[in-house]
């Protein structure tokens, strides 16, 4: 196993809430991460459809994987999230972040979250501040 999928396996580990998500790591590399995860029932908002917090959730979990990849710590400083098509209970949906842009103190990273069928259900853009502290695995 290489230092970025070591990372994100010790970043995984203490991680609840992505674990309640049901995310799964499907690609590591540095600057680079793929998570897939289904949409459960109690996901949905009112109108039926998962509530918008799920796939930026899902996201920000691409983000926080593949910024720490590169082996500093890295914490996100400004996101934002563009939905585009509606995901429901039962979609097999994943999230690809890819890096940007990096510097010494500075990553841009851009996510997308599509549907099995390759539609694009959301834009997600995050800016992470990383710290001098490397990552010890």
């Amino acid at each position: 196993m290489d230092k970025p999928e070591q990372i994100v396996n010790q970043m995984y580990s203490r991680d609840a809430f992505s674990k309640w998500l049901g995310i799964e790591r499907v690609t590591v590399k540095p600057g680079y991460c793929t998570l897939k995860m289904e949409v459960r029932s109690e996901m949905l908002n009112g109108f039926g459809i998962a509530h918008g917090g799920i796939s930026y959730s899902l996201a920000d979990s691409a983000l926080a994987f593949a910024s720490n990849s590169q082996g500093k710590h890295a914490l996100s400083i400004e996101t934002s999230i563009s939905h585009t098509a509606p995901l429901r209970e039962g979609d097999s949906v994943t999230a690809t972040a890819t890096e940007e842009q990096c510097s010494r103190r500075i990553g841009i990273y851009r996510v997308e979250v599509r549907k099995a069928d390759g539609q694009l259900a959301a834009i997600f853009k995050g800016t992470v501040y990383r710290k001098s502290q490397d990552w010890e695995v």
